[in-house]
């Protein structure tokens, strides 16, 4: 019992950390859905953007200049990223996985190239930053707690309203399009190549800017901060389509997808946090990653399977409902009449 108590007091302790994380990575997770789900382009640049952005933003800060304009330039640092994707795919003709995968190749170089060595570290006592995770630890003031949580909130909700008006114009729907069906976009007058190229620099900016969060949230920027990114980027979209199918319903539109897309991170965390206090290792974590992905790219599979299969149960009932039923027979062999 006692145990069991400690496991609780540890978990509530954490709890406003794994939230501020999951927000952060909410952020990044957006980032994910704009690809993955709207224009339906599988982008491995992830795993590269997210350090790019989290070395900018602590090399500049570092260096002197205000905070909030180092987290814009990792911004565009993140969209240059995604505009070299996105180039190698609709220029050079290069699928989008590889596309991807070259870029993120080529990233872990650049930020060696901007910082020198692998770890770059950064310190709240030293510089203003906009978050640290500090604040969120056991023992401090609650308004602390809250100041830290309602920061990476306010974050994901500028970020959702902002990509609501825009996916709301002429020029984000040409987008939509562009995902649900490219042919007919093309043949609508829609340049899919442009569309592709913004839509790729759009994404990897919020990525970019989750790394700049991520890297003054935790203290520290590192070359292999990213690894692994997009699988957690997928598990915050599936998670959230997930649940917002069961909870909204036919409400579920594009502000929900959006905000649920950064609950699914926070539940992910959460999740994580059990299993680690469940008492397995930490060397684990990309195992347990990877299992949770799995399981929650199962349940529609399987309730699209469920559904099909009580459809056919219900269809083989009435056909046979329907059937004529055979006349008696007597003994003679001959049928009543």
């Amino acid at each position: 019992m006692d145990l069991l108590l400690s496991k609780l007091s540890t978990f509530g302790n954490a709890l406003p950390g794994d939230i501020t994380q999951g927000l952060i990575w909410g952020v990044l997770a957006i980032g994910v859905y704009l690809t993955y789900k709207i224009l339906d382009f599988a982008d491995l640049t992830v795993d590269g953007s997210l350090g790019l952005g989290g070395v900018v933003a602590v090399v500049l800060i570092t260096n002197g200049v205000p905070v909030p304009v180092a987290m814009i330039i990792a911004f565009l640092a993140g969209c240059a990223a995604g505009l070299c994707t996105a180039l190698l795919n609709t220029m050079l003709g290069i699928p989008g996985i590889l596309a991807g995968i070259l870029t993120q190749l080529a990233l872990y170089s650049v930020y060696l190239d901007i910082n020198g060595k692998a770890n770059a570290p950064i310190s709240i006592d030293k510089f203003p930053l906009v978050i640290s995770s500090r604040y969120v630890t056991a023992g401090n003031e609650v308004i602390d707690i809250i100041r830290t949580v309602g920061t990476a909130l306010i974050f994901v909700l500028l970020i959702i309203a902002a990509l609501y008006w825009f996916f709301g114009t002429e020029y984000g729907m040409s987008i939509r399009s562009t995902g649900c069906n490219p042919a007919m976009s093309k043949a609508e007058g829609i340049n899919t190549k442009v569309t592709t190229i913004i839509t790729l620099s759009l994404s990897n900016g919020l990525v970019g800017l989750s790394g700049a969060l991520l890297a003054q949230y935790q203290g520290f920027a590192d070359v292999n901060m990213g690894r692994g990114a997009i699988v957690i980027g997928l598990a915050a979209v599936i998670i959230g389509m997930v649940l917002g199918e069961v909870i909204l319903r036919k409400h579920f539109n594009f502000v929900g997808k959006l905000a649920f897309t950064a609950i699914g991170a926070i539940v992910y965390f959460v999740v994580l946090r059990i299993v680690m206090l469940i008492g397995l290792s930490t060397d684990n974590t990309k195992l347990f990653s990877a299992l949770i992905v799995a399981i929650f790219l199962a349940v529609p599979y399987i309730q699209k399977s469920a559904k099909t299969s009580f459809r056919r149960a219900g269809k083989r009932s009435v056909s046979a409902d329907a059937s004529p039923t055979p006349e008696p027979v007597n003994a003679a062999g001959k049928e009543d009449k």
